[in-house]
C-alpha cells in the first residue's frame, strides 16, 4: 500500500477529497477551497445506525441550491474525514474541481470502529454471506448505510453512487455485494481483494516489507485524540531502508521494533501460509449478486494494488452476466488517477496529462451516466492505456480476444526468441549465486519506504549484477505489443532447500533515445531500461499457497506463476529483456534459502547462500509466455 507515511496520508485525503463535492457548471470555481465548498454545500454529521445497533460516523454534504434532487456519492474508509464538526469544511483536491461541474450530496464515512465511529476495527473484515438478522459485515453496514440515505437526506434523488481508492476501494467492492436497490453505480478503484496472493502484503507468498512496515505503523498507532491527530511515523533514525532492513535481520523482528504495539502486524507474521485467516480475507468468490454498474480502475505502475483492479473487474464480470462492467487501467501509480495532471510515472514521460482525461472524460461521465440519466458518452467496456506508445485504445473485452499467446524463450549468451524453443540438450543452464547478506535492491533511491515510480525505474542497476541474469532480443524491427496477464515458467535447481524467484519484462530504449530538456538530473535514456512488470514467486508455494513445500537440493524443478497484466508496446529499435533474480530488498523480505517452518522467525544461521540455476534445454525450456496483438493496420488500410 505504502509511500512515504507522510505522502500516503497526502494520497489518502486526495482520494477522500473524490468524495467531496461539485457545483454547476455556470459556478465554474477557478480553484474550489473549503470557503468555496461552505459557500455552495451544507455540511451535516451523522451517526448512522446499522442493523446491530452499532453506530457510525458519517459526513454529509447536501448542495444549498434546493430546486433539485441530487444523487448521492459514498466514500466509506478507515482513514477518518477529518475535519470534524460541521463548521469545519475540508480544503478539497484531487477530483473536487472536475466534479465541482456537477452537483451530488457527497457523503464520507468512518467505518466500524475507526475514528468517529463505534464498534470493533477488523482488517479487510470477512464477508458473511449467511447473515442472520442482526449479523453485520461491510456489505451490511454499507446496505444499512445506504438505505438511511434515501431516507433520511433531504433533496436526495433516490440514486447511490460509490466510490475509493484502496482500502476505500474494498469497501466500495464490499457494498456492490448483494446491492441495494438504490445503490446505482460503485467504482473499486485499486482495490485490496486478496492479501496474500497479490495484494499490498504478499505476492504468491512473498511478504513484501518496506511498502508496509511504515503504513501499518502509522495505521496501527494508538492515540490520545484520534480525531484531531494527523498520526505518528515510526522513528527509523536511518535514512537508508536497506541498511536498515539488513540490519534488522529476520522478518519477526519488526515485531520487535514496534514493541508488540501492533496486534495486526504479529497476526499477518503468524500466518505465513494461505490458511483460513487469509483465505476468509480473499474477496473474489463473494463479488456476486452485483445490481449496479461497475467501474473498476488501476494503474499500471501501481505497486500495491494492481493486482486487486484486475482481479476485481475479472471476477466481476465471471460472476455477474449482464451487467455494466466496465475496466479503466492507466499509468498510474497507486491513486495517481486521483489528482494531478498524471503525465508522468519517474523518468517516463507519457506526452498527456492521463489524470485529468479519466477525471474528465471517464470518471465523471460514468457516474453522470448512472445516477443522473445521461446517455452520453457510451464507455467501452475496458478502456486501457498502451504504455510504450503513450495512448488510450478501446476493447471490448480485456483481454483482447485477438491476442495470441507466444513464449520467450531463453537462450545461450543471453539472447532472448519470442517463439523459438531453444534447442540445446539437458544440461544448458545458466546460474548465478544468491546471497541472503546481499540482496539485490530494487530500487537506489535511498528510502525507508518505497519510492512511487519503481515500476518504471532504469534496471541498469540490476543488469550489472552477477546475481541477476539477464536475457535479451536483437532490436526490434517492427512494433511488438503484449497485451494480458503474463506467465512466468521457469526450470530450475537450487542449492538451498527455499528460494524466490523474481520475474521482470523490461523495456530497453534504443541507444540514441532523447534526454529530456532541462535535464537537472543528467539523465541518460539513451538504453534506458524500464521496468514493465516485475512479480515474485516463492517456490515453497509452488504447488500449494496452503501447505508449502521445500525444495530438494539439485532437483529439477518447475516454477510457474502468474504475473499482472500489461498493454505495452515495445517500439522498433527497442528491446525486449527479462531478468531472473532471488532477492529484491528491501521491497520484499529475504528468503533465507533454507526451508523453515516461517520465515519470519528464520534464525540468523538459516540465512545462507544458495547458487541457483535457470535451466534452457529443449527438454526443460524456461521463459515468459506473453498475448502478442497484432500490429494495427495504418489509417485508411
Amino acid at each position: 500500500m505504502r509511500a512515504t507515511i507522510l505522502g500516503k496520508c497526502r494520497q489518502i485525503f486526495a482520494a477522500l477529497c473524490l468524495a467531496l463535492l461539485p457545483a454547476r457548471a455556470d459556478d465554474k470555481p477557478a480553484n474550489p477551497d473549503a470557503a468555496w465548498l461552505a459557500e455552495h454545500y451544507t455540511k451535516y454529521e451523522h451517526r448512522i445506525p446499522m442493523r446491530d445497533g452499532v453506530r457510525l460516523f458519517t459526513r454529509v454534504y447536501v448542495p444549498k441550491d434546493d430546486t433539485t434532487n441530487y444523487p448521492v456519492l459514498l466514500t466509506r474508509t478507515p482513514y477518518a474525514v477529518k475535519p470534524y464538526g460541521v463548521d469545519n469544511y475540508n480544503d478539497p483536491g484531487g477530483s473536487f474541481a472536475t466534479l465541482a461541474k456537477d452537483r451530488f450530496i457527497m457523503v464520507s464515512q468512518d467505518v466500524r470502529g475507526r475514528y468517529g465511529s463505534e464498534g470493533k476495527f477488523v482488517h479487510m473484515r470477512p464477508h458473511n454471506p449467511s447473515k442472520g438478522p442482526k449479523d453485520t459485515d461491510e456489505s451490511s453496514d454499507a446496505w444499512d448505510t445506504i438505505d438511511w440515505l434515501v431516507k433520511n437526506v433531504p433533496n436526495n434523488n433516490g440514486q447511490v453512487g460509490m466510490f475509493g481508492i484502496s482500502y476505500p476501494g474494498f469497501y466500495t467492492s464490499m457494498g456492490m455485494i448483494d446491492s441495494h436497490p438504490a445503490l446505482k453505480a460503485a467504482s473499486p478503484q485499486a482495490p485490496i481483494t486478496d492479501w496474500f496472493i497479490g495484494d499490498d502484503l504478499h505476492h504468491n507468498g512473498a511478504f513484501f516489507l518496506s511498502q508496509n512496515f511504515g503504513f501499518f505503523w502509522w495505521f496501527e498507532q494508538p492515540s490520545d485524540d484520534p480525531l484531531r491527530d494527523a498520526g505518528r511515523k515510526f522513528p527509523f533514525k536511518n535514512p537508508d531502508g536497506y541498511d536498515f532492513y539488513l540490519r534488522m535481520g529476520a522478518l519477526g523482528n519488526t515485531d520487535k521494533l514496534f514493541g508488540g504495539a501492533i496486534p495486526a502486524w504479529k497476526e499477518f507474521l503468524d500466518h505465513p501460509n494461505y490458511d483460513a485467516f487469509w483465505q476468509a480475507r480473499n474477496i473474489r468468490p463473494h463479488l456476486k449478486n452485483v445490481r449496479c454498474a461497475v467501474l473498476t480502475v488501476g494503474g499500471w505502475f501501481d505497486g500495491e494494488d494492481l493486482f486487486g483492479a484486475l482481479e476485481t473487474y475479472r471476477w466481476t464480470e465471471r460472476q455477474n452476466p449482464g451487467i455494466t462492467n466496465l475496466l479503466i487501467m492507466g499509468p498510474w501509480t497507486h491513486g495517481q488517477w486521483s489528482g494531478g495532471p498524471g503525465d508522468r510515472v519517474g523518468d517516463v514521460k507519457f506526452n498527456a496529462k492521463t489524470s485529468e482525461f479519466y477525471r474528465e472524460k471517464i470518471e465523471l461521465p460514468f457516474f453522470r451516466r448512472f445516477l443522473k440519466g445521461d446517455t452520453n458518452p457510451v464507455l467501452a467496456e475496458a478502456q486501457m492505456f498502451e504504455t510504450g506508445t503513450h495512448q488510450w485504445r478501446k476493447f471490448d473485452v480485456w483481454p483482447p480476444k485477438e491476442a495470441q499467446t507466444q513464449t520467450l524463450y531463453f537462450h545461450p549468451q543471453g539472447r532472448l526468441a519470442l517463439g523459438t524453443k531453444p534447442a540445446e540438450g539437458a544440461g544448458a543452464l545458466d546460474e548465478y549465486v544468491s546471497d541472503p547478506a546481499k540482496p539485490v535492491p530494487f530500487s537506489l533511491e535511498v528510502t525507508t519506504d518505497y519510492p512511487r515510480g519503481y515500476p518504471t525505474h532504469d534496471q541498469r542497476f540490476a543488469a550489472a549484477r552477477p546475481d541477476v541474469l539477464v536475457y535479451e532480443t536483437e532490436p526490434l524491427e517492427e512494433d511488438l505489443t503484449f497485451a494480458g496477464p503474463l506467465t512466468a515458467t521457469l526450470h530450475v535447481t537450487t542449492t538451498g532447500t527455499d528460494a524466490d524467484w523474481v520475474v521482470k519484462l523490461v523495456d530497453v530504449y534504443q541507444p540514441d533515445f532523447p534526454n529530456p530538456e532541462p535535464n537537472p538530473a543528467y539523465l541518460q535514456m539513451g538504453g534506458y531500461q524500464q521496468l514493465v512488470r516485475g512479480d515474485v514467486m516463492r517456490s515453497r508455494f509452488r504447488n500449494s499457497f496452503e501447505k508449502p513445500e521445500a525444495m530438494k537440493p539439485g532437483q529439477l524443478t518447475k516454477i510457474e506463476f502468474t504475473i499482472p497484466d500489461v498493454l505495452h508496446t515495445f517500439r522498433r529499435g527497442h528491446r525486449v529483456m527479462v531478468q531472473v533474480q532471488s532477492t529484491w530488498f528491501p521491497l520484499v523480505e529475504r528468503n533465507p534459502q533454507t526451508f523453515v517452518p516461517n520465515t519470519a522467525w528464520a534464525k540468523p544461521e538459516d540465512f545462507r547462500k544458495a547458487t541457483q540455476q535457470v535451466h534452457r534445454s529443449a527438454t526443460a525450456a524456461s521463459g515468459l509466455k506473453v498475448s502478442v496483438l497484432p500490429a494495427r493496420k495504418p489509417a485508411g488500410k
